[in-house]
């Protein structure tokens, strides 16, 4: 029998702001991101016949967080050609799509519904005093709901890597920030 039901799904958000400029504090997230060929990369994958040469292809493409970058949306475009934005308040505005299979299917062998949170999105965005802001959503906190605390172990562990990352882009020590 189908059927069809709502979760309400809260999350956390981390909002990290710098005076580091925008190019500094995105060229500082993506040394931490490995940034392979992500088609010959996920053909790679699909054609692997074992975990440990998925494994061993995932580790290869990772940087020193982990995470290798899916996909790199520079949504300032839209801005820049909306007529309806100033022009002297235009800025950039990039969202950046990063993850590891291998952390993926360790959520996911325990939550399968883990797989809409990963891979996992940055904001970065250029403010109007030259200052950055980025933001990041936390798996554990939008998988927190399904109680299972394998899954959340791995996101709690993802969740740490990225904030470290993001943080040390942006100069922000860890007890400046605010929940």
């Amino acid at each position: 029998m189908a059927n069809e039901h709502v979760l309400d799904i809260p999350v956390r958000r981390y909002v990290i702001e710098s005076e580091r400029s925008f190019p500094t504090v995105l060229g500082g997230i993506l040394d931490g991101i490995g940034q392979p060929d992500v088609t010959s990369l996920l053909a790679d994958l699909e054609a692997s016949t074992s975990y440990e040469q998925f494994s061993a292809l995932v580790r290869q493409a990772q940087g020193t967080a982990g995470l290798f970058r899916f996909w790199q949306l520079n949504l300032d475009v839209a801005l820049t050609l909306d007529p309806l934005v100033h022009r002297q308040t235009s800025r950039r505005l990039v969202r950046l799509i990063a993850g590891n299979p291998v952390t993926m299917g360790e959520m996911t062998r325990h939550v399968a519904d883990a797989g809409s949170y990963a891979p996992i999105t940055v904001l970065i965005e250029e403010l109007p005093d030259g200052g950055t802001r980025v933001a990041y959503d936390s798996v554990a906190s939008a998988i927190a709901p399904y109680h299972n605390a394998a899954a959340s172990t791995v996101a709690e562990h993802l969740d740490a890597e990225v904030l470290t990352l993001l943080r040390k882009a942006t100069g922000v020590p860890a007890s400046t920030t605010t929940a």
